[in-house]
């Protein structure tokens, strides 16, 4: 499909459609066309019209679709620059889309994470912030804040006479009000962020405690090699899967143990690393691996902050001893299966519990829980001033930041450097 949009699309999409009459024809229609290039026919195609300002761009619009042949498609998209179209840039359908008035910048935004989606957790809260979620949250914030903010401006215009328009015990209620709607968007980070990016699990443990067979069996496949051998698993293994539409990265780590092996180091150090990245960790324990050694592994663990898990593996092995549940943890076998469904759910669980409570409106992206953080500070500076009587020209400031981090936010207020970093990361024809 191509796409031609802007003032002159009609004039050049005519010159090469002699059948259609575009001053006739309503907008949101189908059409099926010839297309035509000096005198010849290159195809027929069937030809969608959007008048503005009902299109993605509020601009007028025609789309192409043509047969499959990238022949064909390449001399169509030759034929309409030559008549006086240009290349799209990356996002600049989108961009023409908020500058025309669309929809805000949070919102376009979210048309980029839509595409990049990959998970149907992923999709839900990108359509979630098309349809202005978050914008209308930061829209009511924002009104709240001009009316003090004017207000301010106005006793500033009358400093002579020692007037007070701005009241502020009300000021104080309104700016902690709304730092009380700030604090769990910026929580809700954490949440967003994993559904956007997928949760990172670091499976480690002893050497020979069964992660790869963990992987494998969490996989339903053969990815990790495994043997009786301890420290098979020399390098980091990461792979992928679905839980209840939630993203899972699983790392198989190697399994930490004093060595003397130049490469075993290099992977036990790289497990350190990665375990300080992870959401939560499944440190494995083999009931038959040394106690001491198990210990000073759990010690580690738990002082790295991390979240985790204990699993005790091998349970087919083992029954007869009358393991018991371990606090904090499962039991399992990663060669049978049981357990296995327990851990899933125990993974999505996890997830999940770091969504708030009622809570509609998450973020996942970094820009808007940038702005949203400094907005909150600005907005903590308000409330201190009041506290301690600062001059209105002070408070005024903190309340005119507050303002202009919210205005970035949506693309009220706009710098060329924003929206190039912002829509240089869409791919064309977006």
């Amino acid at each position: 499909m191509i796409r031609l949009s802007g003032p002159d699309t009609f004039r050049i999409a005519s010159l090469h459609l002699p059948k259609l009459k575009f001053e006739s024809i309503a907008g949101r229609t189908v059409h099926l066309s010839e297309f035509t290039a000096e005198g010849k026919i290159l195809d027929e195609v069937l030809v969608t019209v959007f008048k503005s300002p009902a299109s993605y761009t509020k601009e007028d619009t025609c789309e192409f679709s043509c047969h499959g042949s990238p022949f064909i498609a390449g001399k169509i998209l030759e034929s309409l620059i030559h008549s006086g179209a240009q290349m799209a840039e990356p996002g600049e359908f989108t961009l023409r889309a908020f500058m025309n008035g669309r929809f805000d910048l949070t919102q376009a935004e979210a048309v980029a994470d839509l595409i990049a989606a990959e998970s149907p957790a992923g999709i839900e809260l990108a359509i979630q912030q098309m349809r202005g979620g978050f914008s209308k949250t930061i829209l009511k914030i924002r009104t709240e804040l001009i009316h003090f903010a004017s207000l301010l401006e106005l006793e500033l215009d009358f400093s002579e006479e020692d007037v007070e328009f701005a009241n502020r015990n009300q000021m104080r209620a309104l700016v902690q009000t709304l730092i009380g709607t700030l604090t769990p968007l910026i929580q809700s980070f954490s949440y967003g962020n994993v559904i956007k990016t997928g949760f990172p699990v670091a499976i480690t443990g002893l050497p020979n405690a069964g992660k790869s067979t963990l992987l494998n069996r969490l996989l339903n496949e053969d990815r990790a090699l495994v043997t009786d051998i301890p420290g098979t698993t020399r390098d980091v293994i990461e792979a992928e899967i679905m839980l209840e539409g939630i993203r899972f990265r699983f790392i198989d780590t190697a399994g930490i143990r004093e060595t003397l092996d130049k490469v075993e180091a290099m992977g036990i150090a790289k497990t350190r690393e990665k375990i300080s990245t992870a959401g939560l960790i499944l440190l494995l324990h083999d009931p038959t691996e040394p106690e001491v050694e198990f210990s000073l592994l759990k010690s580690e663990i738990e002082t790295s902050g991390t979240p985790y898990v204990l699993v005790c593996t091998k349970l087919d092995l083992f029954r007869e001893k009358d393991i018991p549940q371990p606090e904090n943890g499962i039991l399992l076998s990663a060669t049978t299966g049981e357990g296995i469904e327990q851990l899933k759910t125990l993974l999505v669980e996890r997830v999940l519990q770091l969504k708030q409570k009622e809570q509609d409106v998450v973020i996942a992206n970094v820009r808007h829980l940038d702005g949203l953080t400094k907005t909150k500070a600005a907005l903590e500076n308000v409330l201190q001033g009041i506290d301690i009587h600062l001059p209105t020209e002070l408070l005024s400031l903190e309340l005119r930041s507050a303002l202009h981090q919210l205005g970035q936010l949506t693309g009220t207020i706009t710098t060329d450097d924003l929206l190039d970093n912002i829509f240089s990361k869409f791919c064309i024809g977006k």
